[in-house]
């Protein structure tokens, strides 16, 4: 038997295919009804529920804001975001570490976005899968702690490469950690013009939800992307 006598089939290259076909309609219908979907990316522990619900309490008064809490299990930060004063929905992936646009869709589905102005998607926390599914978010936002280190872009590029902004959380321990921004950059800059698809520059917002420093500069660019989409 040669190769002519059967059909090889690309499994991975139809699956990413498939996704993105119905990530461009998902993207389509939130701008019709003018909802701004944010997919929000970082792995365990970096503080993205943190994040959220400092976000949300800031902008509540301005945005209607709606939240989908992707996990594996439980409905501790959906919780906590709705205590906030967000609408939420808690999205369980199965065992899947990462949301694709289908889980997507259907999210944003079953939450209801009429009335909402944004929505953020807090996707399972992960460097690796959610970097490589189109969600069908305007904007993608990675998070990355200080007690991770400055390295992380040399040890999963993707993430770096595809994220329109990376905010670095726990600013305030930048010292203890002999965390460097500059650092950090280079290494952001080195992935992304690797990939030579994307701007080597990504904007860097260090910021403590704890403290509040930096956080004044996270709002603004929330504010101008919505406000000009």
């Amino acid at each position: 038997m040669n190769n002519d006598e059967f059909k090889v089939i690309e499994v991975k290259n139809r699956i990413m295919e498939d996704n993105d076909s119905i990530a461009d309609a998902v993207r389509s219908r939130m701008r019709e009804k003018g909802v701004f979907l944010i997919n929000l990316m970082a792995s365990p522990g970096a503080g993205k529920t943190t994040l959220l619900a400092r976000t949300i309490r800031e902008l509540k008064d301005t945005y209607r804001i709606g939240v989908m809490e992707a996990d594996v299990d439980s409905d501790v930060d959906a919780r906590t975001v709705a205590e906030a004063g967000a609408k939420v929905i808690q999205v369980h992936t199965g065992g899947s570490c990462h949301m694709d646009a289908v889980m997507t869709q259907k999210g944003l589905d079953e939450m209801g976005v009429d009335g909402l102005d944004l929505v953020f998607l807090e996707n399972v926390g992960n460097l690796v899968c959610p970097a490589e599914f189109d969600v069908g978010a305007d904007k993608r936002v990675m998070i990355l702690s200080v007690p991770e280190g400055d390295d992380k872009p040399l040890k999963y590029p993707l993430m770096f490469q595809v994220s329109d902004l990376l905010v670095v959380s726990k600013s305030d321990t930048a010292a203890i950690f002999d965390f460097d921004f500059d650092r950090l950059r280079e290494n952001v800059s080195a992935q992304r013009k690797k990939a030579d698809r994307r701007s080597a520059e990504m904007p860097v917002l260090p910021l403590s939800a704890k403290t509040g420093e930096g956080f004044d500069a996270w709002i603004s660019w929330l504010k101008r992307e919505v406000n000009t989409r």
